[in-house]
């Protein structure tokens, strides 16, 4: 589904990461993870265009030249926090790229709003401001607003970060039902350990002073065998100095 080739990223001299390489096959739940700071969020800037790597190449099946201008991409993206436009409801932001790509009519709009909404257990909040939810509910209305051109591909960034144990469990179900009914391909970056356990089946981990992949592979058996102290120090929330 998506394959990343040598890419190199950064912000004018200063240099992110280097020559990462690694694929994401269809419909698996997919992590970026990696420590604060470690470039998790500007390497999914560069994934999905919304910046310009400096070296490498992107590939996501089905994505065209021009897409994002003249046709939609193939995919949705969740943003931290939701990213929910403040001053509409949640079915007018879920409708908003339905307005911007397709020339639907008012009532099919309407319904396949009401049924993004459903899936992600938001029906009968339809009317509701982002203002007068919760945390958890913002980031499911994200999603429902990622979903509702159907894309073959989500990415996600930090889903469950900021919610409470109970909200985190229930959008790591919502991610896993979407992509064992849909089929769905998710990537997500994050570094909450308990949803990258519950949900994700291959991961690559990046590393602030190694500037790039420093381990590739499932969580659980990285966790458990990798011989690389950086790693296991991320799974067991440990020092390395300490360890040393």
């Amino acid at each position: 589904m998506i394959r990343i080739e040598d890419l190199t990223i950064g912000y004018g001299d200063r240099v992110l990461m280097r020559d990462v390489s690694f694929e994401v096959k269809r419909g698996e739940v997919f992590a970026i993870l990696g420590g604060s700071g470690c470039g998790k969020s500007s390497l999914l800037r560069n994934i999905i265009g919304l910046a310009t790597p400096m070296k490498g190449h992107v590939h996501i099946d089905g994505l065209e030249e021009g897409a994002g201008e003249t046709s939609p991409p193939p995919f949705g993206v969740m943003f931290q926090s939701g990213a929910l436009f403040g001053s509409l409801t949640l079915a007018d932001n879920v409708a908003v790229p339905l307005h911007r790509w397709t020339d639907l009519d008012d009532a099919t709009i309407d319904d396949i709003v009401r049924s993004k909404l459903r899936l992600v257990g938001l029906d009968g909040f339809e009317n509701h401001l982002p203002a007068e939810i919760s945390g958890g509910m913002k980031k499911r209305a994200g999603i429902a607003r990622a979903m509702s051109l159907g894309p073959p591909l989500l990415f996600l960034d930090e889903p469950s970060a900021g919610l409470d144990p109970v909200s985190a469990v229930e959008l790591d179900d919502l991610i896993l039902t979407l992509s064992r009914n849909l089929g769905t391909t998710t990537v997500i970056v994050t570094h909450e350990l308990a949803s990258i356990f519950r949900c994700v089946g291959r991961c690559i981990m990046l590393h602030r002073d190694a500037k790039g992949v420093i381990a590739t592979g499932d969580p659980r058996e990285l966790r458990d065998t990798s011989e690389d102290p950086r790693v296991r120090s991320f799974f067991n929330r440990e020092s390395v100095k300490d360890k040393d």
